[in-house]
């Protein structure tokens, strides 16, 4: 079985934000913002409602223009790179972003052929998140709880070397949770890269999380 960050591009990259900087109806949200990332690593995004965590995250995977500042996948500006950074980022933001009429093995299959066969078989994948058996299933019929595990599922597939999740536990239960948080601890003990903010404590390696408050 591949693990998530197992692909023929073998480059340790680095992903990075440059003194960014997010205004909002007159207002800064925040300026100077600078990290660096390295494989293996997380950024815990944490701060109090509206300070910015929303934002920031689509600005790194480049829904955003920042006002400011750049966004630096090895070094260069991800509006350079295009599709050359997106192939190597997953994104889950707080709508699942999954279709609701198809069956959960098509929105994986789906997410494989856009990114093509580099992460987990669409069977693992299901099996890795606690929906074996669901594969059949339509979308819309699935709890909450299960929605969001298939959208978290989609990442394994699309074998993306970068993770960038906003309020990844939302609607789980702590079962579910623990099986989450041994995701992100795999796809980082593989040299994968995680950005997330939680309103949940996350069990990970203290020694390899940097840390940035918004408030």
């Amino acid at each position: 079985m591949n693990l998530s960050t197992s692909n023929s591009d073998t480059r340790h990259h680095t992903f990075a934000a440059c003194d960014l900087c997010c205004e909002r109806d007159d207002r800064t949200l925040f300026s100077q913002l600078n990290f660096k990332l390295h494989p293996g690593e997380t950024l815990l995004l944490q701060g109090r409602n509206g300070s910015g965590k929303t934002t920031l995250l689509r600005q790194l995977c480049g829904l955003r223009l920042p006002d400011d500042g750049r966004v630096m996948w090895d070094d260069t500006d991800i509006n350079t790179l295009g599709t050359d950074f997106y192939r190597h980022m997953g994104y889950v933001g707080h709508r699942n972003g999954t279709k609701q009429d198809l069956t959960a093995l098509e929105n994986l299959a789906l997410a494989q052929a856009f990114y093509g066969a580099n992460g987990h078989s669409l069977d693992a994948a299901l099996e890795k998140v606690g929906l074996y058996g669901y594969e059949d299933s339509l979308t819309r019929t699935l709890s909450a709880g299960q929605q969001r595990r298939l959208a978290l599922a989609r990442l394994l597939v699309m074998g993306t070397r970068l993770w960038i999740l906003d309020e990844p536990f939302t609607s789980l239960d702590v079962h579910s949770i623990e099986t989450i948080e041994g995701l992100f601890e795999s796809h980082t003990a593989a040299g994968g890269m995680l950005e997330v903010t939680s309103h949940h404590a996350i069990n990970m390696n203290e020694s390899a999380v940097q840390r940035i408050d918004l408030s």
